[in-house]
């Protein structure tokens, strides 16, 4: 049987592939420390878990759930917006549960896109952008970030380039892989070029609660919701990847489209997730200071390893990892991280997989834990 066309279009996930040889590594009985993933190892809140084990005899637990999801997830999600990012939404119309944000990337490009329409993507960024583009028969359009940008949009760049085929624009603010934070007068710029051709800019924001002491969200700009979605997601600020519970906000008629999509392809978020993840939203300012303190101390360490290997990086950033930049006359990424993986069995992400200007930077996750980090220190 001959495979559609559009699987030429992609690859196997880099993180897809490398995590086997990494796993090959550990059954050869390699001492691997793994700093490449951004897989939270904390777990969930207590209360959360708890949650989740006792509605299991619940008998709504175990049938078919809205595609809408429970009413009482999106209130919990609406309120949660409007107590951490001043953002109000109405939680009927303005906003759908998802399961994980990064299905979301799909539902939105099968929602807007057509064949031969092109798309605005980070690069660097999360590959998934231009893989799903692709799939569903889109161009994509790279658009440069650069360190002496501050990893942010050059609007000006933007509106040299044709854009009367650019349907949908990609950002990620805090910005994945560089931590990159993005400031209200970038934001408003951003409304702006998009309100001004006609594009559909979606923010994906799942980084906004770690070691970011000024949360944003792009619907914080007036009018935003008219030219603009938002994904957010409970993986990163609530520890609870495996989960898979995740958001998109915007207008009714963006959501609806959304919905339109999402509908044929699930059949509703388990019940016992939905109540977990109400129980999560609700966490008070504690845990979300308890975590930073968490992801702190592992910074702190995980710059002394940059510092051992002699590579540069910035201290205001925002997120889960250190983005930094390898000493001048290095190897290239992929040849530095391969090496440290056999010499030091110590896996780091390499920049290029987040595109061409990730070339000469590397990325080191902080989901691990402050004596692997030291023990990696200690390595070298």
């Amino acid at each position: 049987m001959i495979t559609a066309d559009r699987l030429h279009s992609v690859q196997e996930y880099y993180f897809s592939k490398k995590l086997r040889e990494v796993r090959s590594l550990i059954d050869e009985g390699r001492p691997i420390i793994n700093m490449g993933i951004g897989s939270p190892d904390l777990p969930p809140s207590k209360e959360t878990v708890s949650t989740l084990q006792h509605v299991l005899e619940d008998s709504k637990a175990h049938q078919y759930q809205s595609y809408q999801g429970l009413p009482e997830l999106r209130e919990a999600m609406a309120n949660f917006y409007e107590s951490r990012f001043d953002v109000r939404v109405n939680a009927n119309t303005e906003l759908l549960p998802l399961m994980g944000s990064k299905e979301g990337i799909m539902h939105i490009s099968l929602a807007f896109l057509n064949v031969g329409d092109e798309v605005l993507i980070p690069n660097p960024g999360y590959p998934t952008y231009t893989s799903v583009t692709n799939l569903v028969g889109a161009k994509p359009i790279m658009y440069d970030l650069t360190a002496e940008s501050g990893w942010l949009p050059d609007i000006k760049a933007l509106e040299r380039i044709d854009l009367s085929k650019v349907k949908l624009m990609w950002i990620s603010y805090p910005n994945m892989p560089t931590g990159a934070r993005i400031s209200m007068a970038k934001m408003k710029e951003l409304i702006a070029f998009a309100k001004a051709n006609n594009i559909l800019v979606v923010n994906d924001n799942p980084y906004s609660f770690v070691l970011n002491d000024d949360p944003t969200s792009i619907l914080q700009v007036e009018g935003a919701k008219e030219v603009a979605l938002e994904l957010n997601s409970l993986s990163k600020t609530f520890n609870m990847a495996g989960w898979r519970v995740g958001m998109v906000l915007g207008s009714q008629e963006h959501i609806t489209a959304v919905l339109k999509i999402k509908s044929n392809m699930d059949s509703g978020m388990f019940y016992g997730i939905q109540k977990g993840a109400i129980t999560a939203l609700q966490s008070g300012s504690d845990w979300f200071k308890n975590l930073d303190e968490v992801y702190e101390r592992r910074r702190k360490l995980m710059f002394e390893l940059v510092d051992k290997l002699g590579a540069a990086y910035d201290t205001n950033t925002a997120g889960m990892f250190v983005w930094a930049k390898l000493p001048k006359g290095s190897k290239s990424s992929e040849t530095f991280i391969d090496e440290v993986l056999y010499d030091k069995n110590i896996f780091i992400a390499p920049g290029t997989i987040f595109g061409s200007n990730g070339e000469g930077y590397i990325r080191f996750s902080l989901c691990v834990e402050e004596d692997k980090i030291r023990e990696a220190i200690a390595r070298f």
